[in-house]
């Protein structure tokens, strides 16, 4: 009995343990779709204002300055697409190591519990046999009081 209460408490505090773990995974997730976002408006605040001091300055200077805005434009993509990647594959990092101690972590309970439950079917037999035996004793008893 106790150990089933032990086991359900460890069970509960793997549970909100788990919980506790998904809520921070979502908080990081989440904040770093804020930060992506708010990026992105930065950026493309940014590059609106860029090509608007460039429309300018192509209508005065000519073909020159289109193909450099056009360069400048191509760079910034690829390294807007350079961070997009670093950024994913760093979140698919931090969530394969979470996923790779919460699987360690459980391993190590399942060896526990099983460590448990080989314990509790011990006790069991060892309960039953003495169950048996005290039943042989009742018995002899019993005979030795109806001959006397």
């Amino acid at each position: 009995m106790e150990q089933e209460t032990m086991l359900k408490e460890i069970l509960k505090a793997l549970e909100l343990h788990s919980d506790h773990t998904h809520v921070e995974m979502q908080k990081i997730s989440s904040q770093l779709r804020a930060e992506m976002k708010e990026m992105g408006n930065q950026l493309r605040t940014e590059m609106q204002e860029m090509r608007n001091q460039l429309r300018i300055e192509i209508q005065e200077m000519g073909n020159q300055l289109r193909t450099e805005m056009q360069e400048m434009g191509n760079q910034l993509r690829t390294e807007m697409q350079e961070m997009g990647n670093q950024l994913r594959t760093e979140m698919q990092e931090m969530v394969g190591k979470l996923e790779e101690k919460m699987n360690e972590r459980f391993n190590r309970l399942e060896t526990k519990v099983d460590n448990l439950r080989i314990e509790l079917s011990e006790t069991q037999e060892t309960v039953d046999f003495l169950s048996s035996k005290t039943l042989q004793h009742e018995r002899k008893i019993r005979e030795l009081y109806r001959q006397q």
